[in-house]
């Protein structure tokens, strides 16, 4: 503690030496700073408050129908990027700040000084903005925070017609994109269901394996059926076996008029299936290709019938059937009953082959239906994101729509621009004390660097410290009472200097104060 006493000691001493270089120094620099603040030109303030109403009544009318875009944001970050240099380029046009100006280098300096200078203030909770600008000349002020005002309105405006446009677009592409892809979809779903017609769900909503066993039910129906058909006619063979048949005259030359009951009776019921199934089927449908097969064989049958009855009596000149009424009758039941076994015979056949086809492709009906599936869901996911894009389409025109007869936002001109009557800089009642303490602190330190400078030993032990030398002794030196008297002198001389430099400081202080106050 005691060396740093005596080091300060020793530096105060040294600059003591020196004060009056200090001194000097010191007006020197107010005086320099007193007539750099005065010959400060003054700068005048011209600003304009906008208020930004983002609320609509059409908002709540129409939420859920239009997109309802985050609008403080928007204007949040246009405020944010408003002094641009595009903006600032278009700015100088407007407010005809570009007529003294020649050079392309003035320009630029000039545009670069107006985006340091222009400031917007703003309250993001009330959306409340503030432009400002600070210019020598008042009206030149005012003219850029007009035009700045009006870049600030059309900037919104032409931005946000601007992105309506470019969403309608960018949908409308996609729009394209995803039509072309439903297309596509659509083809490969018709081209697969084509391919596989006869392994796809039936207009019953069966599917595959529902009609194999809707297939395997009739088929074990059918064959029921014709059981209990081929048991009718067994019983009716049985029951003509006890009847004597009596032959009906017949001609040699011609079997056109011969009647044989039994085979007749088939063949008329033949026909009339036959007759039923053309109806609803076509020529070459299994069901009557073979009734058709059953008229043919039916009718060689009878040919061979007659053909045996006139070689077992040769000699008669006709042949005699039984006209007994009951034989006839049974005769006629065992046709019916032979037609009807014909016919589920057929009936049973086509069945089955229906039933082996759909038994045998059962094993490709996993992967058929795998790839539907797929085929499905693509064409699924393209159809949503299709119909969402088409529903934001007309979402995005619903709201350009609602922003161009609502306006969507509204700018109020809450302080129309306006010039401050006095000078907002420079501030000089602040400035000059900071000139006062600036020229203190140099004062101050010019007397220390000057100490360091040239440095004088006042204690010996410094001086031998300093040198390394051994001291040898000390000569003092003795102040009569005329060296103190001038001593004296000088420093109540120093001292006026000192108070007269505050002292001056504070009368300039005091009367631009008073000037400042006359002035407003």
């Amino acid at each position: 503690m005691d060396e740093i006493i005596r080091q300060a000691t020793t530096i105060l001493r040294g600059m003591w030496k020196h004060r009056w270089l200090g001194l000097v120094v010191a007006w020197a620099v107010g005086v320099i700073a007193v007539v750099v603040i005065l010959r400060i030109p003054d700068k005048y303030e011209a600003s304009a408050r906008i208020y930004v109403d983002t609320q609509s009544i059409l908002k709540p009318l129409m939420s859920g129908l239009a997109i309802e875009p985050n609008l403080d944001q928007q204007i949040m970050i246009l405020s944010r990027t408003l002094i641009s240099r595009p903006n600032v380029e278009k700015l100088v046009r407007m407010a005809d700040l570009d007529l003294n100006v020649k050079s392309k280098p003035a320009q630029d300096a000039m545009i670069d000084s107006l985006m340091k200078t222009l400031t917007i203030k703003s309250t993001s909770r009330d959306n409340l903005y503030t432009l400002a600008y600070d210019d020598q000349d008042p009206e030149r002020a005012k003219r850029v925070v007009q035009s700045l005002a009006s870049i600030f309105v059309e900037s919104s405006l032409g931005d946000k017609r601007k992105d309506t446009d470019s969403a309608k677009k960018f949908i409308d592409d996609q729009i394209q994109v995803y039509q072309n892809k439903l297309e596509e979809a659509e083809n490969r779903l018709k081209e697969f269901k084509l391919k596989n017609l006869s392994l796809q769900q039936g207009s019953d909503g069966k599917d595959y394996f529902g009609r194999i066993g809707e297939v395997s039910a009739v088929l074990e129906k059918s064959k029921l059926e014709l059981r209990e058909a081929e048991n009718a006619r067994d019983a009716l063979k049985r029951q003509i076996v006890g009847e004597d048949p009596v032959l009906l005259p017949d001609t040699p030359e011609s079997t056109a008029g011969i009647s044989i009951p039994e085979i007749d009776g088939r063949i008329d019921t033949m026909k009339h299936n036959l007759d039923g199934l053309l109806q609803r089927f076509t020529e070459q449908h299994p069901d009557v290709l073979g009734t058709r097969r059953m008229i043919k064989e039916l009718e060689e049958q009878k040919r061979a019938e007659i053909t045996a009855r006139k070689k077992a009596s040769p000699n008669s000149p006709a042949s005699l059937v039984n006209n007994n009424p009951v034989y006839q009758q049974l005769k006629v039941s065992l046709a019916e009953s032979e037609a009807a076994v014909a016919s589920l015979r057929v009936r049973v056949a086509e069945y089955q082959s229906r039933y082996d086809h759909l038994k045998a492709s059962v094993k490709m009906v996993p992967q058929i239906e795998a790839e539907y599936a797929q085929l499905n869901r693509d064409y699924d996911i393209n159809k949503k994101n299709y119909e969402s894009l088409v529903a934001r389409r007309e979402s995005a025109t619903m709201s350009g729509e609602m922003d161009a007869s609502a306006g969507g936002v509204d700018f109020r001109l809450i302080d129309p621009p306006r010039v401050s009557p006095r000078p907002v800089s420079p501030n000089r009642l602040l400035l000059m004390p900071l000139a006062l303490v600036l020229s203190l602190a140099v004062g101050l330190f010019v007397p220390f660097a000057a100490s360091q400078i040239r440095p004088v030993f006042f204690v010996a032990r410094d001086l031998r410290e300093a040198t390394g030398l051994p001291l040898l002794g000390i000569v003092s030196r003795h102040i009569d009472e005329a060296t103190k008297l001038k001593n004296r002198k000088d420093f109540r001389r120093f001292i006026a200097a000192c108070a007269s430099l505050v002292g001056a400081y504070g009368a300039g202080i005091a009367l631009l104060f008073i000037f400042t106050i006359r002035t407003a």
